[in-house]
């Protein structure tokens, strides 16, 4: 398997959630929603910046449950699959994370989009990246 076959399979997923890109007027992005190669960081609805973000990166699906391709734009709303990049860091995230946690999506401080975690896949699994 490739390592773009093992990105596109939800093998490399950790948890899907549903996400709402946030409007220039409520604070979001000011040039709408951005591409699928973009990586955001991730806060925990209940968290304040100063106390840190996590390298949790969206993946963002279409209508058929399939990723878009990477120059493509994403939805204003939809369905991402995420990623936590450092493997790690999963404990913490094993502690916290649950089907309805919220979160953001995050651009520096600046929360740019609003999610719902919506399932759990590989959460409490270990992978790595195949060799190629």
């Amino acid at each position: 398997m490739s390592t773009i076959d093992f990105i596109n399979s939800k093998a490399f997923t950790d948890f899907k959630v549903k996400y709402r890109f946030f409007t220039f007027e409520e604070g979001g992005r000011k040039s709408g929603a951005p591409i699928n190669n973009y990586r955001s960081d991730w806060l925990y609805a209940e968290d304040k910046v100063e106390d840190g973000i996590y390298m949790i990166h969206p993946f963002f699906e279409n209508q058929f449950g399939e990723l878009i391709s990477r120059e493509a734009y994403a939805y204003e709303k939809g369905i991402a699959r995420m990623h936590i990049l450092m493997p790690e860091m999963k404990p913490l995230h094993q502690k916290r994370m649950k089907i309805g946690t919220k979160g953001f999506f995050m651009e520096g401080p600046h929360k740019v989009a609003e999610a719902e975690i919506i399932e759990i896949i590989n959460l409490h699994n270990q992978y790595k990246l195949p060799n190629h």
